[in-house]
């Protein structure tokens, strides 16, 4: 609305001006050297603004026509930068979907239309690698390096390419360097940080990990739990080199990271040997409410040097009474006190705390058992069952990172170099499946876990043991474990008679039968009492030897042997004295 008023207001004073114009009587007279114009006012204005408006068309024409070369070059340029990005855009999209052959036209096209663009740089290394071609990418990188604007871009390259080339001190002296030029890149942190770890560096990795935290990429929490797990690993090190040292890493570890278990062991280790029991029973327990675990228990139970297994067993339970039943952990606090129980020999506490799990026993839970029945029955074939089904049970929880199992805790993933990687979890193979199982339990697994352990008996002093009576040799395989006594042993047992063997007379092997009985079939289990004695093998007095096939073997009738006397050769050279000698050495 305002700019019409503006419009109306200009064109009123304009045709005010052309009617006061008009209105002036009288002539405008020029002279000039002679030359003399006369006119009205009127028509001088109107004269004077058509050569304004020639003078303003002139330079026009005469600026467009000396800015023409340099619009034309700058619109050539456009031109190749509209083709060059189109090239770009379309290689970035080609290699995104793994079309080599079409990402190297689109970068050659790139390169020949934006060669100064640091994209078209960047489709050209993308377009070598993804072709298999490392040494042109290794080449374009270091060109991205030496500029200024794409100098980290061109170290992450080649700290790549290092990597795939398997040159680990290459990639992190690129690192490092990165790190010089950027110290917030958090891939060379990453990547110092794992090297210096897989090093045992762990001063240079406290020192990194103090520039990640400057440089804002991780928080105070996870530096402080990160700088535990460092200060740990370093502990574990040293303390058989630099105790002193490494109880100084321990306690600070702790404090960082509480609920971290090998901190929280080690410290309570160091507490023990100082004789500050209930420090280190407190350091234990706070670790065991947040992640209960074998070590902690271990530790908790030997926090007190000189004590009884007893006394470790009371110990255990107390600790084991701190998770509740329906909590996870309360499955590893069974478990210790079973080992405990077993330790103190108390069998009955360490049947009644693994009786809940051996409808479904963990490999853990089968071994404990095993260990069970051959400590307090003896009893071999019972512990062998049990180890057996040790084997198919489901697995226990394990430090495990990145789908790798450790039997111990390690600071550092050896998959990816992560830090703090190691959780103590349920490894992923031993998860329940719809599956069934392919390998199912044996006949006599069941057989040898339900019958009821063997009683031992032992004999009275006053009895003196009864030899077995003497029997002739007889040709016949010797019995297994499990087969059933011979049938002539079982009729001796039923009648008590017993032969007369002259010990004068040789025994003489009696003469197999023509036809054997067929053998009575073997039953899957019996106890040990039932079996009989298995008849032993007879000796032959004379073993004949077979010849092989392919062996030439020794005449009869050659006599002894000299090592110096066996030479291949003429007879010359098998002469003895310094003559044969002189001959083998060729004279």
């Amino acid at each position: 609305m305002l700019r019409i008023v503006l419009f109306l207001v200009l064109i009123a004073l304009a045709a005010a001006g052309a009617a006061w114009v008009a209105d002036q009587p009288g002539d405008l007279v020029l002279t000039a050297a002679g030359f003399r114009i006369s006119t009205t006012l009127p028509r001088f204005v109107l004269l004077l603004g058509l050569f304004a408006v020639a003078v303003v068309l002139v330079w026009s024409i005469l600026a467009t026509i000396w800015r023409t070369p340099g619009r034309l070059r700058r619109r050539r340029h456009e031109k190749r930068q509209a083709r060059g990005r189109h090239a770009i855009t379309h290689g970035l999209l080609a290699i995104g979907h793994g079309d080599s052959a079409l990402a190297r036209r689109h970068a050659d096209a790139a390169r020949r239309h934006a060669p100064n663009d640091p994209l078209a740089l960047l489709l050209h290394a993308q377009s070598a690698q993804l072709e298999g071609n490392r040494d042109e990418a290794q080449r374009v990188f270091r060109v991205m390096a030496e500029r200024e604007d794409t100098r980290l871009l061109g170290l992450r390259g080649l700290f790549i390419e290092a990597q795939r080339a398997d040159d680990a001190v290459g990639a992190v002296m690129i690192a490092e360097e990165a790190i010089k030029l950027s110290p917030s890149s958090t891939w060379a942190s990453h990547a110092v940080l794992g090297f210096r770890c897989a090093r045992s560096d762990w001063s240079g990795a406290l020192a990194i990990l103090d520039s990640n935290l400057r440089a804002g990429q991780i928080d105070r929490q996870t530096y402080r739990r990160q700088r535990g797990v460092l200060l740990t690993a370093r502990a574990l090190e040293l303390q058989t080199m630099d105790r002193d040292v490494a109880r100084e890493s321990a306690m600070e570890a702790v404090k960082l990271a509480p609920t971290l278990v090998p901190a929280a062991v080690l410290a309570a280790k160091f507490e023990s040997e100082a004789h500050q029991v209930r420090r280190a029973m407190k350091l234990v327990e706070a670790a065991w409410l947040a992640n209960p675990h074998p070590d902690l228990a271990d530790a908790y139970a030997h926090v007190k040097l000189g004590d009884t297994a007893w006394h470790r067993l009371q110990r255990v339970e107390t600790l084991a009474a701190k998770t509740p039943a329906d909590k996870p952990g309360h499955f590893e606090g069974q478990l210790a006190i079973a080992r405990a129980a077993i330790e103190a020999s108390e069998f009955a506490r360490a049947r009644e705390v693994l009786a809940p799990y051996l409808k479904d026993p963990t490999q853990r839970v089968a071994l404990l058992m095993a260990e069970l029945e051959r400590t307090e029955h003896g009893d071999g074939g019972r512990a062998r069952a049990w180890t057996l089904r040790a084997v198919r049970a489901r697995l226990d929880p394990a430090w495990t990172a990145d789908g790798y199992v450790s039997d111990s805790w390690r600071p550092v993933s050896p998959v990816t170099g992560r830090l703090d990687a190691f959780q103590w979890q349920t490894p992923v193979a031993s998860l329940p499946s719809d599956r069934g199982a392919t390998i199912e339990s044996s006949a006599f697994e069941e057989a040898m876990l339900a019958a009821p352990p063997p009683k031992r008996v032992a004999a009275a002093p006053s009895e003196a043991p009864v030899e077995p009576p003497v029997t002739a040799p007889v040709s016949a395989p010797a019995a297994q474990d499990n087969s059933p006594p011979p049938a002539q042993e079982v009729a001796r047992e039923s009648t008590k008679e017993e032969p007369v063997v002259t010990p004068s007379e040789p025994a003489n092997p009696a003469p197999a039968p023509a036809e054997s009985s067929p053998p009575a079939e073997t039953p899957v289990f019996r106890t040990r009492a039932d079996l009989g004695k298995p008849a032993s093998a007879p000796i032959q007095a004379v073993i004949p030897i077979v010849r092989a096939p392919d062996d030439p073997g020794i005449d009869d009738d050659d006599g002894p042997t000299d090592e110096f006397t066996e030479q291949i050769g003429t007879p010359k050279a098998q002469a003895g004295g310094w003559r044969g000698f002189w001959s083998r050495w060729g004279a």
